[in-house]
C-alpha cells in the first residue's frame, strides 16, 4: 500500500509473534538477501544486524571490520513492534528516515507490517529516489521491502 509518506508492506509468517520478532532482529544477516541491491554499503560480504534495545542499532559490518550504521533503534518491543531509523549510504548528515515493524498475531501466525515513512523530507531529486518521483518511486521502495519480507517468510518457515 501506498501511503503519502512512505509505503507500507505486509506478509505473514508461520511463526507467533515473539518468534517473528526474534528472527527478525536476531537472524537478521540469514534473512536479509544479499547482492548490491540490498546490501550496496558493504556487498563484499558484510553481516547486517540489530543491536537490540531502544538506542542499539542496524549496522552492516564488513568483513575487515568497517561498518556502516545505517539507524539507531528508536523503539524495541519484542513480540511486537519494532521502529528504526533508516539511512542510506548516500544520505547528507540529518537525513533519515524510519522504518516501523509490527507483529500482529494471527490464528495461525504473524502478521508482519513494515512502515517505510519520512521520505517526503528528501529533495525529490535526492540519489535515494534512483530518478523516479511519486508514485514509481513508492512502488519502487515496496518493492524492496516486499523482497525482503518475502525472504523472511521463507527463513522463518524453516
Amino acid at each position: 500500500m501506498i501511503e503519502k509518506d512512505g509505503i507500507k508492506v505486509t506478509s505473514t509468517v508461520a511463526v507467533d509473534p515473539e518468534t517473528a520478532f526474534r528472527v527478525f532482529t536476531e537472524e537478521t544477516d540469514a534473512w536479509w538477501r544479499r547482492g548490491p541491491a540490498f546490501r550496496g554499503v558493504l556487498s563484499d560480504g558484510g553481516v547486517m544486524r540489530f543491536e537490540p534495545g531502544p538506542g542499539g542499532r542496524l549496522v552492516e559490518v564488513g568483513p575487515g571490520g568497517g561498518e556502516f550504521e545505517i539507524g539507531r533503534i528508536l523503539a524495541w518491543e519484542p513480540g511486537r513492534r519494532l521502529l528504526f531509523e533508516w539511512r542510506n549510504r548516500n544520505f547528507t548528515k540529518g537525513e533519515v528516515t524510519q522504518v516501523e515493524v509490527r507483529f500482529e498475531e494471527l490464528a495461525d501466525g504473524t502478521r508482519v507490517v513494515l512502515e517505510h515513512r519520512g521520505w517526503s523530507t528528501l529533495a525529490e531529486d535526492h540519489p535515494a529516489r534512483h530518478g523516479r518521483e511519486g508514485l514509481a518511486f513508492a512502488r519502487m521502495i515496496g518493492g524492496w521491502w516486499g523482497d525482503l519480507l518475502a525472504s523472511l517468510r521463507h527463513h522463518a518457515a524453516e
